[in-house]
């Protein structure tokens, strides 16, 4: 079972329903009885297990190793600002009295 430390402990005082067909249902409590879950458990684990991965899909950035490296390089060794930067800096600056 999936549960995280985040969930496990904390009381379950929400209630989610979703309707399903009978043939989704009975796939569903096959599988739970197939792993020794009760169907809550499956619907739950499998749910959480999924909803995680949308989310770290959604946040987390991967770059490949070739990626990494042109990214890091881009911080440590910076090009010039352009011809624009520099003018809409110096616009700022006038506006902001600096």
């Amino acid at each position: 079972m999936l549960h995280s430390p985040e969930t496990h402990d904390k009381p379950r005082n929400a209630r989610l329903e979703a309707r399903v067909s009978s043939d989704q249902k009975d796939l569903f409590q096959r599988a739970a009885n197939l792993t020794g879950r009760t169907l809550s458990e499956l619907v739950i684990d499998s749910t959480q297990e999924a909803a995680t991965k949308i989310v770290q899909e959604h946040e987390v950035i991967r770059l490949s190793r070739e990626e990494q490296v042109a990214f890091v390089t881009a911080l440590l060794n910076p090009s010039e600002p352009g011809p624009r930067l520099q003018r809409a800096v110096q616009k700022y600056r006038q506006q902001a009295g600096l």
